[in-house]
């Protein structure tokens, strides 16, 4: 697996419950746009990348010159958003995603703009397209992935549902995050809650744990320390992680193999989509609404996949051959409404606790 995507998902961690001790994770610095109306300022969480002539190409286009301000996960950078809802840091924020979007959305954090492009985006992605607060910029999905030699060598296949997890041919395989420190481990409960309904879902979770899955704090030491196709250190040959991470795991290999070592469990994926919005009480609100419109364009959108390693929202933008060869297409992948998790995702997590760490 490449430094590239240890990055990525890696520093993604997003405790969801606390925003003021998240607030306290951010970034204090207030670098906004007060004092440059030539410079627009992003600000988004740790995993942000851009290529340096992608940047370059918004800065020929308008004259604006884009400073970028990460505040730490996911849930930091929101929660530290939302403390200085009015005075913003920056000009757009990047990186809310639909597991966090209605406490940002009911906080009025964002001032509605409909960006160009938006046509080419899906409308199922598009969780706000009645005020456009927010705008859908990628896509991706949490999912089990699989150690493909792991199975081979016993002439096993690997699970492909939920429901094959619980299977007594993947007792003790599977290792999963802490949905309450971890964002893929709480997308993979919100996943479950989806595909089980309100109170099934901790029904398939006794089950689970009777099947002996494993729980760690996060995304780097279920996948780098326990799966067994992470490091080559681990015992379990199934592990909690992401759609794109089979096509990141072979980038840096040479010659490219025929296929990734690694698998994807397809019908155990939750939809993560990841929007950005112009900052009520922007300084620079006119370089706001052109960088809002770059990050959907199709320059912007086709730099996306081998930056940050999740799917572009535009589905007209082409994807690399890396992608398209290696990684998994999730025609169904299980969601959840915005306002369906807000009302749910604390007692979700205390009861997913209860249930599975005590």
């Amino acid at each position: 697996m490449n430094s590239n995507l240890r990055r990525a998902i890696g520093t993604g961690l997003a405790a969801v419950l606390g925003a003021s001790a998240l607030a306290a994770c951010g970034q204090g610095s207030s670098g906004g746009s007060a004092q440059d109306s030539k410079t627009v300022t992003l600000v988004s969480h740790d995993s942000f990348a851009a290529s340096k002539p992608v940047l370059a190409a918004f800065t020929e286009q308008t004259g604006y010159k884009v400073k970028v301000l990460r505040g730490g996960d996911a849930g930091a950078a929101v929660n530290q958003a939302v403390l200085s809802k009015g005075n913003p840091q920056g000009d757009v924020f990047f990186g809310v995603d639909n597991t966090l979007l209605s406490r940002a959305l009911d906080a009025g954090l964002f001032t509605p703009y409909q960006a160009k492009g938006l046509d080419q985006v899906p409308e199922e992605l598009q969780l706000d397209k009645a005020r456009h607060r927010v705008t859908p910029i990628d896509t991706g999905e949490i999912c089990v992935n699989y150690d493909r030699a792991y199975f081979e060598r016993r002439k096993t296949a690997p699970p492909e549902t939920f429901d094959d997890l619980l299977k007594p041919e993947y007792k003790n395989l599977l290792v999963t995050e802490n949905a309450a420190t971890s964002s893929p481990g709480l997308g993979f409960l919100l996943g479950t809650a989806a595909e089980k309904g309100d109170k099934g879902w901790q029904d398939y979770w006794k089950k689970l744990r009777a099947n002996g899955v494993e729980v760690v704090d996060g995304w780097e030491q279920a996948y780098y320390d326990r799966f067994s196709a992470g490091g080559g250190k681990g015992d379990k040959p199934l592990v909690v992680s992401y759609a794109s991470s089979p096509p990141a795991g072979v980038l840096e290999t040479k010659p490219l193999p025929k296929e990734a070592p690694t698998g994807v469990a397809t019908g155990t994926c939750f939809r993560q989509t990841e929007f950005a919005g112009l900052l009520t009480g922007a300084k620079n609100e006119k370089g706001g609404k052109a960088l809002l419109d770059f990050l959907l364009s199709r320059t912007f959108q086709e730099d996306l996949p081998l930056q940050m390693f999740v799917n572009p929202a535009r589905q007209d933008a082409k994807l690399p051959e890396v992608f398209t060869r290696y990684g998994a297409r999730i025609d169904h992948p299980a969601t959840l409404a915005p306002e369906k998790i807000a009302e749910n995702r604390e007692q979700w997590v205390e009861q997913w606790s209860s249930l599975v760490l005590r």
